[in-house]
Protein backbone atom coordinates (compact mmCIF):
# COMPACT_ATOMS: atom_id res chain seq x y z
CA UNK A 1 0.00 0.00 0.00
CA UNK A 2 1.51 3.67 -0.67
CA UNK A 3 1.36 5.86 1.93
CA UNK A 4 0.00 9.18 1.72
CA UNK A 5 1.40 12.48 3.59
CA UNK A 6 -0.48 13.65 5.91
CA UNK A 7 -2.27 16.87 5.01
CA UNK A 8 -4.22 19.65 6.96
CA UNK A 9 -4.30 20.48 10.73
CA UNK A 10 -2.62 17.16 12.06
CA UNK A 11 0.38 17.95 9.53
CA UNK A 12 0.55 21.55 10.22
CA UNK A 13 -0.65 22.31 13.60
CA UNK A 14 -3.16 24.61 12.39
CA UNK A 15 -6.81 24.38 12.84
CA UNK A 16 -8.95 22.99 10.19
CA UNK A 17 -11.46 24.79 8.36
CA UNK A 18 -14.60 23.75 8.38
CA UNK A 19 -17.15 22.68 5.26
CA UNK A 20 -18.63 25.53 5.10
CA UNK A 21 -15.19 28.05 5.29
CA UNK A 22 -13.51 25.26 3.14
CA UNK A 23 -16.21 25.57 -0.05
CA UNK A 24 -18.53 28.78 -0.06
CA UNK A 25 -20.77 26.59 -2.31
CA UNK A 26 -21.76 24.19 0.42
CA UNK A 27 -22.51 26.89 3.33
CA UNK A 28 -25.39 25.82 5.59
CA UNK A 29 -28.72 27.08 4.18
CA UNK A 30 -31.65 27.99 5.79
CA UNK A 31 -33.84 25.13 6.73
CA UNK A 32 -36.67 24.32 4.16
CA UNK A 33 -34.32 26.30 1.50
CA UNK A 34 -35.33 24.78 -1.67
CA UNK A 35 -32.41 22.77 -2.15
CA UNK A 36 -32.47 20.94 1.62
CA UNK A 37 -33.77 18.09 2.32
CA UNK A 38 -36.39 17.12 4.86
CA UNK A 39 -40.06 18.57 5.52
CA UNK A 40 -40.35 22.53 4.48
CA UNK A 41 -42.47 23.15 1.72
CA UNK A 42 -39.79 23.85 -1.00
CA UNK A 43 -37.80 21.06 0.18
CA UNK A 44 -36.23 18.93 -2.24
CA UNK A 45 -37.99 15.81 -0.73
CA UNK A 46 -41.44 17.88 -0.58
CA UNK A 47 -41.07 18.10 -4.56
CA UNK A 48 -39.89 14.50 -5.47
CA UNK A 49 -42.88 13.37 -3.51
CA UNK A 50 -44.89 15.75 -6.06
CA UNK A 51 -43.05 14.86 -8.59
CA UNK A 52 -43.87 11.34 -7.90
CA UNK A 53 -47.23 12.32 -7.56
CA UNK A 54 -48.01 13.56 -11.17
CA UNK A 55 -46.01 11.03 -12.78
CA UNK A 56 -48.62 8.17 -10.82
CA UNK A 57 -51.59 9.84 -10.44
CA UNK A 58 -52.37 12.27 -13.50
CA UNK A 59 -51.70 15.49 -11.40
CA UNK A 60 -50.33 18.16 -13.51
CA UNK A 61 -47.32 18.70 -14.42
CA UNK A 62 -45.23 20.76 -11.80
CA UNK A 63 -43.34 23.67 -12.55
CA UNK A 64 -40.46 23.87 -14.64
CA UNK A 65 -40.73 20.68 -16.16
CA UNK A 66 -41.44 20.24 -20.01
CA UNK A 67 -45.37 18.88 -20.75
CA UNK A 68 -44.23 16.51 -23.88
CA UNK A 69 -41.19 14.93 -22.19
CA UNK A 70 -43.40 14.55 -18.81
CA UNK A 71 -46.15 12.78 -20.61
CA UNK A 72 -43.70 10.70 -22.38
CA UNK A 73 -41.61 9.95 -19.03
CA UNK A 74 -45.58 9.16 -17.61
CA UNK A 75 -46.44 6.54 -20.46
CA UNK A 76 -43.34 5.05 -20.09
CA UNK A 77 -43.96 4.52 -16.75
CA UNK A 78 -47.40 2.97 -17.25
CA UNK A 79 -46.47 1.00 -19.65
CA UNK A 80 -43.52 -0.41 -17.29
CA UNK A 81 -46.00 -0.60 -14.37
CA UNK A 82 -48.41 -2.90 -16.74
CA UNK A 83 -45.32 -5.27 -17.70
CA UNK A 84 -44.79 -6.03 -14.00
CA UNK A 85 -48.30 -6.33 -13.85
CA UNK A 86 -48.61 -8.86 -16.40
CA UNK A 87 -45.51 -11.05 -15.03
CA UNK A 88 -47.95 -11.77 -11.68
CA UNK A 89 -51.10 -12.16 -13.75
CA UNK A 90 -50.08 -13.53 -16.77
CA UNK A 91 -53.96 -14.39 -17.67
CA UNK A 92 -55.43 -11.46 -17.10
CA UNK A 93 -53.12 -9.86 -19.90
CA UNK A 94 -53.43 -13.10 -22.09
CA UNK A 95 -56.99 -12.74 -21.95
CA UNK A 96 -57.11 -8.83 -22.69
CA UNK A 97 -54.53 -9.31 -25.75
CA UNK A 98 -53.92 -6.27 -27.61
CA UNK A 99 -55.47 -4.38 -25.68
CA UNK A 100 -53.99 -4.95 -22.67
CA UNK A 101 -51.81 -1.90 -22.35
CA UNK A 102 -54.16 0.42 -23.18
CA UNK A 103 -56.54 -0.99 -20.63
CA UNK A 104 -54.44 -1.09 -17.86
CA UNK A 105 -53.39 2.40 -18.95
CA UNK A 106 -56.66 3.54 -18.60
CA UNK A 107 -57.72 2.51 -15.23
CA UNK A 108 -54.19 3.22 -13.46
CA UNK A 109 -53.81 6.66 -14.88
CA UNK A 110 -55.71 7.60 -12.04
CA UNK A 111 -53.86 4.95 -9.24
CA UNK A 112 -50.87 4.83 -7.26
CA UNK A 113 -49.22 1.89 -8.00
CA UNK A 114 -49.87 -0.77 -4.32
CA UNK A 115 -47.42 -3.00 -6.42
CA UNK A 116 -47.97 -5.67 -9.23
CA UNK A 117 -49.81 -7.68 -7.28
CA UNK A 118 -52.01 -5.67 -5.80
CA UNK A 119 -52.55 -3.72 -9.17
CA UNK A 120 -53.81 -6.63 -10.59
CA UNK A 121 -55.59 -8.00 -8.35
CA UNK A 122 -57.33 -4.61 -8.14
CA UNK A 123 -57.94 -4.35 -11.96
CA UNK A 124 -59.29 -8.02 -12.06
CA UNK A 125 -61.93 -7.36 -9.51
CA UNK A 126 -62.68 -3.82 -11.27
CA UNK A 127 -63.27 -5.58 -14.64
CA UNK A 128 -65.33 -8.86 -13.00
CA UNK A 129 -67.66 -5.86 -11.40
CA UNK A 130 -68.08 -4.65 -14.82
CA UNK A 131 -68.54 -7.76 -16.26
CA UNK A 132 -65.65 -7.73 -18.69
CA UNK A 133 -63.35 -10.18 -17.07
CA UNK A 134 -61.83 -12.24 -19.60
CA UNK A 135 -62.46 -15.80 -18.82
CA UNK A 136 -58.72 -17.05 -18.60
CA UNK A 137 -58.87 -13.71 -16.17
CA UNK A 138 -62.08 -15.37 -14.14
CA UNK A 139 -59.91 -18.94 -13.42
CA UNK A 140 -56.83 -16.47 -12.49
CA UNK A 141 -58.66 -14.49 -10.16
CA UNK A 142 -60.30 -17.48 -8.87
CA UNK A 143 -57.37 -19.32 -7.67
CA UNK A 144 -56.01 -15.90 -6.12
CA UNK A 145 -59.53 -15.63 -4.14
CA UNK A 146 -59.05 -18.89 -3.08
CA UNK A 147 -55.31 -19.07 -2.28
CA UNK A 148 -55.25 -15.45 -0.29
CA UNK A 149 -57.22 -13.27 1.47
CA UNK A 150 -57.41 -10.00 -0.02
CA UNK A 151 -59.58 -6.69 1.31
CA UNK A 152 -58.47 -4.54 -1.33
CA UNK A 153 -56.75 -1.91 1.35
CA UNK A 154 -53.74 -4.19 2.70
CA UNK A 155 -51.46 -6.76 1.43
CA UNK A 156 -52.61 -10.10 0.29
CA UNK A 157 -51.62 -12.89 3.53
CA UNK A 158 -52.53 -16.44 2.71
CA UNK A 159 -55.53 -18.45 3.76
CA UNK A 160 -54.99 -20.74 6.33
CA UNK A 161 -58.41 -22.36 5.87
CA UNK A 162 -59.83 -24.53 3.21
CA UNK A 163 -61.67 -21.93 0.42
CA UNK A 164 -64.08 -22.40 -2.28
CA UNK A 165 -64.06 -19.38 -4.47
CA UNK A 166 -66.62 -18.89 -7.44
CA UNK A 167 -65.82 -16.24 -9.88
CA UNK A 168 -67.41 -15.74 -13.56
CA UNK A 169 -68.15 -19.63 -14.12
CA UNK A 170 -64.93 -20.78 -12.44
CA UNK A 171 -64.94 -22.85 -9.34
CA UNK A 172 -61.61 -23.04 -7.15
CA UNK A 173 -61.29 -25.47 -4.09
CA UNK A 174 -58.29 -24.34 -1.55
CA UNK A 175 -57.42 -27.00 1.07
CA UNK A 176 -54.10 -27.17 2.68
CA UNK A 177 -52.30 -24.73 0.75
CA UNK A 178 -53.04 -26.35 -2.75
CA UNK A 179 -55.89 -25.08 -5.20
CA UNK A 180 -57.79 -27.81 -6.86
CA UNK A 181 -60.28 -26.22 -10.33
CA UNK A 182 -63.52 -28.06 -10.07
CA UNK A 183 -64.40 -25.74 -13.21
CA UNK A 184 -63.14 -23.70 -15.19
Amino acid sequence: MNARPTVGAAATGMPSATAAEASPNTAARPPGHAGQPGGGPGSLATRQAGLVEALTSRNPVPDGFDAFRFEAARVALLRKRAGEVSRQWPMLAAGLGDGWHTMFAEWAATRPTQGSLRDGWDLARDLLARDALPRLAALELAEREAAMRYDGASSPKPRRTPALRFVAGAVVLQVAGRVRHLRS
